[in-house]
């Protein structure tokens, strides 16, 4: 059962989402999976979707799309979504194959860049327009390993999601599969209710097209290449 973080609830109330470092975050674990996004007809702005990562080095500095242990190699982590829009519109928002979405057009989904290297502070950023939460079917956004070692573990990844109404929503990348090098990190669903973020934290050993079966979305692949 989904989770309506409008409410005021008490600090000690049973069953509550862990609210993290502080009263401005829920994480959902595996024991409270979703919370209520919207509730039916509610806008809202734009809300960013950020996916960060702890330095498992000696240091253990934070950083955004750092070079896992400072290798030379390191690892190239992309963040994404598939989409499905409310008129039955399907596709993918990701730097692969530069489908980068539009924000103010069909999909008002939009991916800000693609950080190879973990230079840029900000990471890398999907930006969803929910001026209208209704013209959304559902949205998968997943993490995936490019290059490197798929070691999760390691890298302590972090997905948060900022609304522009409503607590800060976290979800860890636990759980890790070893030589999986996708994760279906949250889906977001329109249940007619409003809009609802569920914890998926799913890895998938395959890529995109994997993923696209794993979840029933029904796309056609190809090759891509950034």
């Amino acid at each position: 059962m989904g989770i309506d973080y409008t409410k005021r609830r008490a600090p000690s109330a049973a069953g509550d989402v862990n609210r993290g470092s502080g009263p401005n975050k829920l994480t959902l674990t595996k024991n409270e999976r979703s919370v209520d996004l919207t509730k039916s007809g509610e806008r809202q702005g734009v809300m960013r979707v950020n996916l960060n990562w702890t330095d498992p080095g000696p240091a253990g500095k934070p950083g955004f799309f750092a070079k896992l242990l400072g290798a030379s190699g390191g690892i190239d982590l992309d963040l994404g979504c598939l989409y499905e829009l409310a008129d039955g519109s399907k596709g993918v928002v990701q730097a692969l194959g530069n489908s980068y979405g539009d924000l103010n057009r069909p999909p008002f989904i939009a991916l800000d860049r693609d950080d190879r290297t973990g230079a840029v502070t900000g990471g890398e950023n999907l930006h969803i327009n929910l001026a209208d939460p209704g013209a959304f079917r559902r949205i998968l956004v997943f993490a995936m390993i490019y290059e490197g070692a798929a070691n999760w573990a390691a890298v302590d990844g972090v997905v948060t999601m900022y609304p522009t109404a409503g607590p800060q929503i976290e979800v860890r990348l636990d759980s890790a599969v070893d030589g999986a090098r996708i994760c279906a990190v949250a889906l977001l669903t329109n249940t007619g209710r409003g809009l609802t973020v569920g914890r998926e934290v799913e890895y998938v050993d395959g890529g995109q097209a994997d993923l696209d079966r794993a979840y029933q979305w029904g796309l056609r692949w190809a090759a891509g290449r950034k």
